[in-house]
C-alpha cells in the first residue's frame, strides 16, 4: 500500500526538474510541467540550461497524439561522473558511477587497518586518481567524492565516535584532509546510509513509499528511505539498530550500552562463537584483530554453505537476532520493503533472508494490512561505495539540505516545490 506522494523542496527549479528527468527516464517539456507544477516559461529556463551545460540531451520524439510529436529529454550519462569510497579497517572499495549512478570501474583494495589516517588518505587519492584515469575519464568532469565509513559522523567534526579498530581515526578531519589531497569536493556519510541511497538510486527498492536497507558489513545498521528521500535525522546518524538493547544484562558493545543487537549477533560475535567452538576453530585461526573480522566471518559462512552443522546453527542464531532488528524496523517505519545489504549479508545471505522473512511473515504488527517485501540486496558487496557516488550525484541533481552540497552546486533560480515520481 503506497501512502499519498509528499512534496519535495529543491534548492532549484533546475535541480527540480534534472531530478525528474532522471527519475522518469526519457520525458518531455509538457511531461515536466505536468510533473513539477512549474509555468511552461520556467520549464523552458531550466531545460536549456541543462542542455548548454551537456547534463541532459534531446533523444528523438514521442509518439504522437494527433499533434506536433513533443521532443523526450534524457540525462547525459556520460556527462558528468561521481566517486564513492568505502573506508573500512579490512577493505577499502571504490567506484566510479555516471550521472545516471551506472557503476563504470570499481577497485577494491586493503583497508585501513591501523596505519595513521594521514598515510590512509594519501594512498586513497593515489587509488581515486587510478581509478577515474583507468578509464579514461576527464579529472573535470568527475562531480565529487563520497566518502562513507561505519560508526555515527558529524557534518563538520568528521568521524567521532568510531568501532574499537577504527579509534585512530576519532576527530581527524578526514573530509578536509581528503579533499586536499584528491582536489575534489568531499561529502562524508555513514556506510548503512549511503547503502539505502545507493539501493533507492539504483532502482533496488522500486516504488515502496518507506523503505529500509538493514546494512550488515563488520556491524549492524540501517539506511531509511521515505518518500524517496533519505532519513539521516538530526546528524546524519539515524538507523543504528544495530545498538538497539534485546537483552540488558547482555554483552557490553562497544557503543558503551549492553545487549545490543550488534554485540549479540553481528559479525564479531559470530567468530567470537566459532573460535571458541573446538571444530569450528581452525577455521577463524586464533587472531583477534579487527582486520581479519571479515575474512573469519566468511569463514564460518562458507562452511554453513558446506553443511557444516555448527557453523550454521551459530549463523542462524544471529539472523533470529537479526530478524528481531528488521521486524523493528518494520513495526517502527511501518514499512513495505526492507533490502538485506552490505559485505556480511553479500557472503551469508543465503542463512540470513529466509529467517528474517518468516519473521516478518509471523510477527510484523501490520502485518494483517501489508506484508514486508524482504530482499537480498543484488549489489551487497559494494553497495555502500555506490551510495557514497550517490551522495555527490544526490547533492548536484537534488540538494535537499545544506550540510550535503557540494561547493559550486547547481545555481540557484527558482525555488520549486515537486512530487517526484518513482525512482
Amino acid at each position: 500500500m503506497n501512502a499519498p506522494a509528499r512534496t519535495t523542496p529543491h534548492a532549484s527549479s533546475k535541480a527540480a526538474v534534472l531530478d525528474v528527468i532522471r527519475a522518469a527516464g526519457t520525458i518531455s517539456r509538457v511531461g515536466l510541467i505536468n510533473a513539477t507544477g512549474l509555468t511552461g516559461a520556467t520549464i523552458s529556463i531550466a531545460v536549456r540550461k541543462l542542455l548548454d551545460e551537456g547534463l541532459v540531451v534531446e533523444t528523438g520524439h514521442a509518439e504522437s497524439t494527433g499533434g506536433k510529436r513533443r521532443v523526450l529529454l534524457q540525462l547525459n550519462h556520460d556527462s558528468r561522473y561521481a566517486v564513492g569510497v568505502h573506508l573500512d579497517h579490512g577493505r577499502i572499495t571504490y567506484v566510479l558511477t555516471n550521472l545516471g549512478g551506472a557503476v563504470v570501474a570499481r577497485i577494491s583494495r586493503p583497508g585501513a587497518g591501523v596505519r595513521e589516517p594521514s598515510v590512509i588518505v594519501r594512498r586513497m587519492a593515489d587509488e581515486v586518481a587510478a581509478l577515474v584515469a583507468r578509464v579514461g575519464v576527464e579529472p573535470g568532469q568527475v562531480l565529487g567524492l563520497g566518502l562513507v565509513s561505519p560508526g555515527p559522523l558529524g557534518a563538520s567534526t568528521g568521524m567521532t565516535l568510531t568501532p574499537p579498530a577504527m579509534r585512530q581515526w576519532e576527530d581527524y578531519p578526514v573530509d578536509l584532509e581528503l579533499s586536499t589531497a584528491t582536489g575534489l569536493p568531499v561529502v562524508l556519510d555513514n556506510d548503512a546510509t549511503a547503502a539505502a541511497l545507493g539501493e533507492h538510486w539504483s532502482g533496488g527498492m522500486g516504488s515502496a513509499s518507506t523503505s529500509a536497507a538493514l546494512y550488515m558489513g563488520t556491524g549492524i545498521g540501517a539506511g531509511i528511505v521515505i518518500g524517496g528521500i533519505t532519513y539521516r535525522g538530526t546528524s546524519g546518524n539515524a538507523g543504528e539498530i544495530g545498538h538497539v538493547c534485546v537483552d540488558i544484562m547482555g554483552p557490553e558493545c562497544w557503543c558503551g550500552a549492553r545487549g545490543c543487537i550488534e554485540a549479540l549477533a553481528g559479525p564479531g560475535a559470530v567468530v567470537a562463537a566459532a573460535r571458541a567452538d573446538p571444530a569450528l576453530a581452525r577455521l577463524v585461526g586464533t587472531s583477534r584483530s579487527h582486520h581479519s573480522l571479515a575474512a573469519d566471518f566468511a569463514a564460518v559462512s562458507r562452511a554453513a554453505r558446506q553443511g557444516e552443522p555448527q557453523a550454521t546453527a551459530i549463523l542462524e542464531r544471529s539472523a533470529r537476532y537479526v530478524a528481531v532488528a528488521a521486524r523493528t524496523l518494520a513495526n517502527v517505519m511501518d514499512a513495505e520493503f526492507i533490502v538485506l545489504t552490505g559485505p556480511s549479508f553479500a557472503v551469508a545471505g543465503s542463512v540470513y533472508l529466509p529467517i528474517v522473512r518468516e519473521d516478518l511473515d509471523r510477527s510484523f504488527f501490520a502485518r494483517g494490512v501489508h506484508t514486508v517485501d524482504v530482499r537480498l540486496s543484488h549489489t551487497a558487496a559494494t553497495a555502500p561505495a555506490i551510495g557514497a557516488a550517490a551522495m555527490v550525484l544526490q547533492s548536484e541533481l537534488v540538494p535537499l539540505h545544506a550540510t550535503q552540497r557540494l561547493p559550486e552546486n547547481l545555481s540557484a533560480d527558482e525555488p520549486a516545490m515537486i512530487t517526484p515520481p518513482s525512482a
